[in-house]
């Protein structure tokens, strides 16, 4: 009877083997640990995610819809329609667009989807356009009524939706892994579906039951969006009376880009191309002398949030109105002009550099900046540089840092310098394919070189131009090229060489999103947080607009002396003080107020003509965020193995009893 149980327990552990997946490290290595079992089952996928994202109104973004993990069979957008049970789409990106519009008016489908997997075409795609922006991006912050024209042709305004489910932007590699998977599950014989993709985009938001910015603010569910933006005078300013200073000519560009997916926010051409002539710019004005000489006062900035309500530009305003250090010796007053370097990666017109000069009104001093940038455009001569006035057909300025400036003070005089004249020419504005094989060098060198020239033209006002100092103008194209590397790409990203003389970064592959802002602001000169590329900007404007301090020992904070910052102190060996007006200024929204360690939100100020318009951006905590993919048995194998299961320990069991009866019997007899 024993070899009988016996032999049944060997038929039993058979059947286990046989139904148990076989499982093996790579290229049939044994496994020797639970880590190994754990590497060889599940296979993490390297993506970017959708974020959840809250507003005073409501949430946009994606999250799990409860708090729990997400876990479906991959199946191919081909095979949507035929969807019998929640599933994880595979999303070619040429249809992402096209499937969200239809998940979020098709209430039917939108339930029978657990999360969205969107494949990469990698650089080199045959997508003509991409845009999940709106046609009219940041309609509610116009200073015009005629918000129904269509600067952004493309866009598609997916990104602005609310999604009960998770969506993830697979890379390259992961693309074709999970292809290889869902095929797998279309040729399941029996129509069941073993390869799933398991979700954890769990927000706290969601967990806490707070859907909009002011509820998640007071439960600390979330974070205001914010970054730090810069700011620097060339020459440095002094600290003069009121009386004394020269009226401003702002020169302003972007730093912040968004995207459907948080961390591939690079927007190569809106507005990067524009960051990367205002620096090229600055650097060839750095080589002039006698700049105190000139009758304007030249002022750069680059403000981040701009693509979340126009945070940076907007609070620096705010702070000039209330007199704060981070922009002490600049009054509202004096700023004459604005020149804003938006969109210059994409101006090459029939094999020349052509820009369109959007004016804010008809007014003397805007013609004044017309004539500058058209005269700095002859004066580039075989370069062949053009400019020209956008058609006056079109509502106002597109939108801009500048509409800031105007909703504040209507009689702003201002320009934005833009590749387009009617529509974005950039086909994939807010799109991770904003990417650097988007824009052209050329371009955003011959940009550089219009504004260097212009801006020297118009500081002079009415003085004669000196021509011999006009031509001496030129714009660095290796420097160009260098910043492209730096600001767009991973190799070399931030860890480029002239990044790594200034800064000690964190993450060699830069992203252009703003980011949370953490706490109060602090230091202008130290705060308690910015991120890469705010750092560089400041590093990069200190060192070109400062000029070397008396004290040449190195530095590794504050200097001896008010006027003096320590460029490069992040650095071994640290830095050297220069004098230098250059300042970071916080960036989030002018609504929200930090008080008894936490952020809340403040009512309109009628002295702020956007706040009423200001969303107030947040975004929601989380723990972790992580996609992966793995086998599982079908129902019926895991009752067989369970049933196989319960006859070897009932079997095993017998088979104890049994031996010990024997045994007694066996031990009596002797």
């Amino acid at each position: 009877m024993a070899a009988g149980l016996l032999a049944a327990a060997a038929a039993a552990c058979a059947l286990l083997v046989f139904l148990a997946p076989a499982v093996s490290g790579e290229d049939g290595a044994t496994l020797e640990s639970v880590p190994d079992l754990v590497k060889a089952m599940y296979v993490n996928i390297e993506s970017f995610p959708c974020v959840r994202l809250l507003n005073l109104s409501g949430e946009i973004g994606c999250a799990n819809p409860g708090h729990g993990l997400i876990i479906a069979p991959v199946v191919r957008f081909s095979g949507i329609d035929q969807l019998v049970q929640p599933s994880a789409v595979l999303v070619p990106l040429d249809q992402m667009s096209d499937f969200f519009l239809r998940v979020s008016k098709d209430p039917e489908l939108y339930h029978m989807v657990a999360g969205v997997l969107v494949e990469s075409n990698g650089v080199h795609n045959n997508l003509l356009e991409l845009s999940p922006d709106k046609k009219f991006p940041q309609e509610e912050f116009a200073p015009y009524s005629n918000v129904s024209h269509d600067w952004n042709s493309a866009g598609s305004g997916i990104m602005w939706n609310r999604y009960a489910f998770p969506a993830f932007l697979l890379t390259e590699e992961s693309t074709q892994t999970l292809r290889k998977i869902a095929d797998k599950n279309e040729k399941s014989n029996n129509g069941y579906q073993p390869n799933v993709a398991e979700f954890d985009l769990v927000m706290q938001t969601t967990k806490a039951e707070t859907h909009d910015s002011e509820s998640c603010l007071k439960a600390q569910s979330c974070l205001p969006l914010g970054g730090q933006s810069v700011w620097a005078s060339l020459p440095a300013m002094s600290n003069a009376s009121m009386k004394d200073q020269k009226p401003i000519i702002m020169v302003v560009a972007s730093q912040d880009s968004a995207s459907f997916f948080r961390d591939r926010s690079l927007g190569a051409d809106s507005p990067i191309s524009g960051l990367i002539a205002l620096l090229t710019a600055v650097d060839a004005l750095s080589h002039l002398h006698d700049l105190s000489k000139l009758k304007k006062q030249l002022v750069f900035a680059a403000f981040d949030g701009e693509a979340w309500g126009y945070l940076g530009s907007r609070k620096f305003l705010q702070e000039i109105d209330e007199g704060d250090d981070s922009v002490n010796g600049i009054n509202s007053s004096m700023i004459e002009q604005v020149l804003e370097i938006g969109s210059v990666g994409k101006g090459i017109s029939q094999g020349h550099p052509l820009f369109y000069a959007h004016s804010s009104r008809n007014s003397s001093i805007s013609k004044k900046m017309l004539d500058g940038l058209q005269s700095g455009s002859d004066s580039l001569g075989s370069d062949n540089v053009k400019v020209k006035p956008a058609a006056t057909s079109n509502p106002g300025v597109p939108p801009s840092s500048l509409m800031a400036f105007m909703r504040k003070n209507t009689s702003t005089s201002g320009v934005v310098l833009e590749d387009f004249d009617s529509q974005f020419s950039n086909r994939f504005y807010h799109s991770y394919l904003d990417n650097p094989a988007n824009i052209n060098s050329s371009s955003i060198a011959a940009a550089a070189a219009l504004v260097a020239r212009s801006l020297y033209i118009l500081a002079t006002a009415d003085m004669p131009v000196d021509l011999m100092t006009l031509n001496t103008i030129r714009v660095n194209v290796t420097l160009v090229e260098e910043l492209i590397g730096c600001l767009l790409t991973c190799d070399p990203g931030l860890s480029c060489g002239i990044a790594k003389s200034f800064i000690s970064t964190s993450s060699s592959c830069p992203s252009h999103y703003v980011g949370v802002y953490q706490d109060s602001a602090s230091s202008t000169q130290f705060p308690s947080y910015a991120d890469d590329t705010s750092r560089f900007i400041w590093n990069f404007f200190a060192d070109r607009t400062g000029t070397l301090a008396g004290n040449i020992s190195s530095c590794t904070g504050k200097c001896s002396d008010e006027s003096e910052i320590c460029v490069g102190a992040e650095v071994e060996g640290g830095g050297r003080c220069v004098v230098s007006t250059t300042r970071y200024v916080p960036a989030y929204s002018t609504r929200l107020k930090f008080e008894d360690n936490a952020w809340h939100v403040l009512p309109a100020n009628s002295s702020d003509p956007m706040g009423a318009a200001d969303p107030v951006w947040t975004e929601s905590y989380w723990n972790t965020i992580s996609l992966r993919v793995y086998a599982v048995q079908s129902t019926t194998s895991d009752w067989l193995v369970l049933l196989a299961g319960l006859v070897v320990t009932a079997i095993s069991y017998l088979a104890v009893i049994i031996g010990r009866t024997y045994i007694s019997k066996i031990t009596k007899r002797d």
